[in-house]
């Protein structure tokens, strides 16, 4: 491959894949099964790694709930997101991952694993049958952009340790991630060099994420860490919505993190977005009616301290102890009535989201109006995306992995049809 001069770029058959993620790798097998000449290039030392990150605490694949329950999960982009999975749902990527020798199982939460938990194995399968079939991978080879495009072919530059180098595709299909994890390859930088080109891009904004809370140095120093359950958070949207949901979350030095709150974190990140800020609801006794906690709240405790009642009463101690005193005053803490109402629905101010770079995954990137139903960009005719890039989010459980892959599949398809014209 020689490095780039005042000459032509080097004419590469077949298609170029610039992403080794999910996306990247499925499109370049997707290709490769229809006989095409396929030249994968990652920015990082080795393909993958977000993938392999994602499974260090076991590899949830997918997810084995019902279609339409699974569908809803992408929120407002499921009409986008529809024709993706029914091309390859989460049915068959589970019987894909079979196919590569791999089997897996369903956790009690609806969850799809590989049955040793692990993402290493299968990426080592993969990646051997991805170069059995003749895929070539390059890695170290970071994407600057499009070059000159002459007759139909995209030039693409691209910075080696050698220096930068320049080639040329008929096809390309760009599966670069989104803009969390900047260390794992995913920093987002395609964003404005596609919009240069006319392309239709949102803006990158955190998903799954953590919010930031202004704590009193009481709470951080003696919570920070703490795991909150069971408790159930409420979030009031514009219209008047309520969404409520029970789960558990964590007190961080800078705010509130874990499953619960990223199951929630799109709205909640909306409505900082507009307002700000935004309130939450903590419902710290989520198993009790509001009705049970008034009354035992209000039990008489002789001369027992507030904090030995509400821990005899109603099992609250701790962190949860600690966020009623960061929230309440003194005297609503001895208040019956406002303490008994707090409990089922202490106020927390939410101030931001955690950086984008630190959190599970973004939102925003190319817009599915900017594509074709193959996801070929109307700008750039032949250039292809797939993955985290297209503007949608989705919760964790596997609903992230499948349309990775299942978007890859359709670039790369969509790659090898236009290359038969």
């Amino acid at each position: 491959m020689s490095t780039a001069s005042a000459t032509a770029p080097v004419r590469l058959a077949g298609a170029i894949v610039i992403g080794g993620g999910p996306a990247g790798l499925m499109a370049a097998e997707r290709l490769a099964a229809q006989g095409m000449p396929v030249q994968l290039y990652d920015a990082m030392p080795s393909v993958g790694r977000k993938f392999l990150m994602a499974g260090k605490g076991g590899m949830n694949i997918t997810h084995a709930e019902a279609a339409d329950a699974f569908l809803r999960r992408y929120g407002a982009r499921a009409d986008r997101i529809a024709p993706l999975l029914a091309g390859f749902d989460a049915n068959a990527l589970r019987a894909w991952v079979h196919d590569l020798g791999i089997d897996t199982f369903v956790g009690t939460s609806g969850r799809v694993f590989p049955t040793d938990m692990k993402a290493a194995p299968l990426l080592r399968a993969w990646l051997h049958r991805l170069r059995e079939s003749g895929v070539s991978i390059h890695t170290r080879h970071r994407w600057l952009g499009f070059g000159p495009s002459v007759d139909g072919w995209h030039g693409l530059r691209f910075a080696t340790r050698d220096g930068d180098t320049e080639v040329a595709a008929r096809a390309v299909v760009l599966a670069l991630g989104g803009g969390s994890w900047a260390r794992l390859g995913s920093d987002g930088a395609w964003l404005p060099l596609l919009a240069a080109r006319g392309v239709d891009v949102a803006p990158l904004r955190p998903a799954n994420c953590g919010f930031d809370v202004a704590w009193s140095e009481v709470l951080r120093t003696r919570h920070a860490g703490h795991p909150v359950k069971p408790v159930a958070i409420g979030v009031t949207l514009a219209d008047g919505t309520v969404l409520h949901r029970q789960g558990e979350f964590v007190v961080s030095e800078t705010g509130i993190e874990g499953s619960l709150v990223y199951a929630m974190s799109a709205p909640i990140r909306d409505l900082i977005d507009a307002h700000g800020n935004a309130t939450i609801t903590l419902d710290l006794a989520p198993g009790r009616t509001a009705e049970n906690v008034a009354a035992e709240v209000a039990h008489p405790r002789g001369s027992r301290s507030v904090s030995s009642h509400l821990q005899s009463r109603l099992g609250i101690t701790g962190v949860k102890a600690g966020l009623l005193r960061e929230v309440l005053s003194k005297d609503a803490m001895h208040d019956p009535v406002a303490l008994g109402a707090a409990i089922k629905a202490l106020p927390l101010r939410l101030d931001r989201a955690r950086p984008i770079d630190e959190v599970i995954s973004s939102a925003g990137g190319v817009r599915f109006e900017a594509m074709d139903a193959r996801l070929m960009l109307a700008a750039l005719p032949g250039v292809f995306c797939a993955g985290e890039m297209l503007d949608w989010e989705a919760p964790t459980g596997g609903y992230l992995l499948t349309v990775c892959f299942a978007s890859g599949r359709v670039a790369g398809e969509g790659a090898a049809a236009y290359l038969k014209t």
